[in-house]
Order: structure tokens, then sequence, then C-alpha cells
């Protein structure tokens, strides 16, 4: 029942994916971003449902290599063009089985949501707000970024972090420092990666260094 419950979370996000592909003009970084938050969100329904690990590292394979097929075969014409330098939709799927099997066998799923949701909320809000509102942009290599897309992202990263850390440890002062942390970190990752890797480098990122800081700051 619980798998059901996530089978079908999933979906519905595909539903609205394709919908909104479909019936409106909104363009594919839209979808892809509609995608990338909506599934994102399934990490909580794995920790609050007790998803088994298997299940989740056995999903995270599959969809791996259907986003890597996806590339040269036109499965997922709405999130994925083929040939599109961009590795992104293969690094998300890679990183949620990988905390899933880290994290899930430490029994400390907190840790695998905060480096999911960093990802999921704060790149994708801030790969929009960049593109909407970036006024002031910074070039790292051949990158342009946003300053503005730069500060959702850290923004969202510490609230994202904060809010599970409260409802896991407590309102203590060691929440607020950690969430801070995570936040400057998933930021300065997500500013130097290209090719979409930072889908996985934020959140393994974000929850290594949420759990090194946890290990010593939580007594």
């Amino acid at each position: 029942m619980n798998v059901a419950i996530v089978a079908l979370w999933l979906l519905l996000i595909g539903l609205l994916a394709e919908g909104v592909n479909r019936y409106t003009q909104a363009g594919t970084e839209i979808v892809r971003k509609v995608v990338h938050i909506g599934t994102g969100n399934v990490i909580l329904f794995a920790w609050l449902l007790k998803i088994p690990m298997w299940v989740g590292v056995v999903a995270s394979v599959f969809f791996s290599a259907i986003a890597l097929l996806s590339y040269y075969v036109p499965i997922l014409p709405s999130i994925n063009g083929v040939g599109r330098k961009s590795l992104g939709t293969f690094f998300y799927a890679v990183s949620i089985g990988v905390l899933v099997a880290w994290f899930w066998t430490l029994n400390l799923p907190q840790f695998a949501a905060i480096g999911i949701l960093v990802m999921t909320w704060g790149d994708g809000f801030a790969a929009l707000v960049g593109q909407r509102f970036g006024r002031h942009p910074y070039w790292l290599w051949d990158m342009k970024k946003s300053w503005e897309g730069s500060l959702t992202m850290a923004a969202i990263s510490f609230l994202v972090s904060l809010i599970i850390l409260i409802a896991t440890q407590g309102n203590l002062w060691q929440a607020w420092f950690i969430s801070f942390v995570i936040a400057i970190v998933a930021a300065t990752l997500e500013a130097f990666s290209k090719f979409g890797i930072d889908n996985l480098t934020v959140p393994i990122g974000s929850a290594a260094v949420g759990l090194f800081l946890s290990q010593f700051l939580f007594i």
C-alpha cells in the first residue's frame, strides 16, 4: 500500500508535467522544473511511510537507466532532448538511490531528506528565479549565473534544512548553525557545477555536511 502511494504520486507528477507541456506555452524548462520539484518530494513519502531501502534503490536504478536512455532515444521528450548536454535527470535519479542506501542503512533518513529536498526546492527555484529575475549576473568559467538565483538557492536550502532539523532534533542553536552551513555549501556546489552534475553534488554534499556537523554538535 505504501509503495502504491509513492507510485501514485509519481504518476500524478508525470501527468501534471505532460499537461503543462501539452496545453500551455510554458516551455520545456518549466516542465523540467515541475518534474524536478514534484518528484523530489517522494523522499518525504519514503521517509514517513517507511518505504524499505531496497525499493528506493531499485527505483533509482530503473529511473537512472530510463533517464540515460532518454538522451539517445526520445522516451522523455518533454524533459530530456536527444543529445542534450546536461545529464541532470540521470544524476537526479542516481542521487536519490545513493542517499536512500546510505541513510536508510544508518537509520537517519532525515539527512537523505535534507539532501534531496535542498536539491529539489533550492536548485529548482534558483533556476526559475535566476532566469526570471536575474539582473545581477556573474560568470564562473563559461557559465553565466545570477546573484538572485544563488541567493534563492541558499535561502531555500537553509529553510529546508532548518525545518527538518528542528522537526527531528528540536529548535536548538545547532540546527540553525548546521542549516546555515548547508545553505552555503549547497549554493557553492550549485554555482560551480556544470552539465547537471549539481543534481549529484548538491544533495550528497548537503547531506554529508549535515551528518558530519550533527555528529559533533548534537550531544
